[in-house]
């Protein structure tokens, strides 16, 4: 059985055909449940998340733990065993952070080439952790972006993000507040429970990102920055069962089930035209698909 570690995954996993790889399987589907989660000590979660197709099966486990931070180490731990779906051999164990990660942030792309305007180039990034650091490598990877302004409720961490990014060409740099007027993408990757960004300080034609809010109690927005945006999942049932964002949105009567536009399949499959207006405000919002990790799994045991 292969077993890859994070910097093999990396190397396996360059971002445009990893987001090549994502649209097919958002295009064509495969079977993935809805994730199992199982709450652990300090608010932790443990999430259980199964996916197969014709060729393959695979699970993720993942262990969030938001306390992590003051401990110096990750909020998310995760492995990946992938497998013969036919006769059920274990095909390949993989890092499961870096995996998630990786995918994680080529959706965003993924969903921001339909939602986001091309010629986009100052974004603002939230968070610090290890999924904030694959979307600035993503997105500046992807569009023409000549800033990527940091903030992090951690002030050392933005920075030194920044300062990481920076020595790798990446044109990123620390701001002391996540102030989101002339941006043109805002991607969000916290464990905030407390919006971040309000809706009537967003500009016209911003698309915002939204990772972290992955359970119901959190946000890193508030209602009325939903209620203004074309709002896309990455699936109807993880979206409008899990995201925070989004059915808070809806319990405070901001907006109804409706003004969900489309899940990400549907953009892939040609089926929702996404943008229509360079004024538009679009918002994507994700809580993690586990056909994601089987499609990344699947490509990084090809080579």
């Amino acid at each position: 059985m292969l077993h890859l570690d994070k910097t093999e995954i990396a190397a396996r996993l360059p971002w445009p055909a990893l987001i090549e790889a994502l649209r097919e399987i958002f295009r064509t589907g495969c079977e993935a449940p809805l994730r199992h989660a199982h709450p652990l000590p300090e608010s932790g979660t443990l999430l259980l998340m199964p996916a197969t197709n014709a060729t393959h099966s695979g699970v993720k486990i993942v262990h969030v733990s938001p306390g992590n931070g003051p401990r110096g180490l990750p909020a998310v731990h995760a492995a990946y065993l992938l497998s013969n779906a036919v006769t059920g051999e274990p095909v390949a164990l993989l890092d499961g952070g870096e995996l998630t990660d990786r995918r994680t942030a080529a959706t965003s792309v993924l969903a921001a080439r339909h939602l986001a305007r091309p010629d986009s180039r100052r974004m603002l990034l939230l968070g610090s952790g290890r999924v904030a650091t694959a979307l600035a490598e993503a997105y500046a990877a992807s569009f023409p972006l000549t800033e990527i302004a940091i903030w992090s409720p951690r002030a050392a961490n933005a920075g030194a993000l920044a300062r990481r990014l920076a020595a790798h060409g990446v044109p990123a740099h620390a701001v002391a507040r996540p102030e989101p007027a002339g941006f043109d993408i805002i991607a969000a990757a916290t464990l905030s429970a407390m919006p971040l960004v309000h809706g009537a300080d967003l500009s016209p034609g911003t698309h915002l990102d939204l990772v972290g809010a992955y359970r119901r109690d959190l946000r890193e927005v508030d209602g009325a920055a939903v209620a203004r945006a074309l709002v896309v999942v990455d699936t109807y049932a993880g979206g409008l069962n899990e995201a925070g964002d989004v059915v808070q949105a809806i319990a405070e009567g901001h907006i109804t089930r409706e003004h969900v536009a489309a899940e990400l399949a549907e953009l892939c499959r040609g089926v929702h035209p996404g943008r229509t207006d360079p004024a538009q405000v679009t918002l994507f919002k994700s809580v993690g698909w586990a056909g994601e990790d089987l499609a990344a799994a699947i490509l990084a045991t090809r080579a």
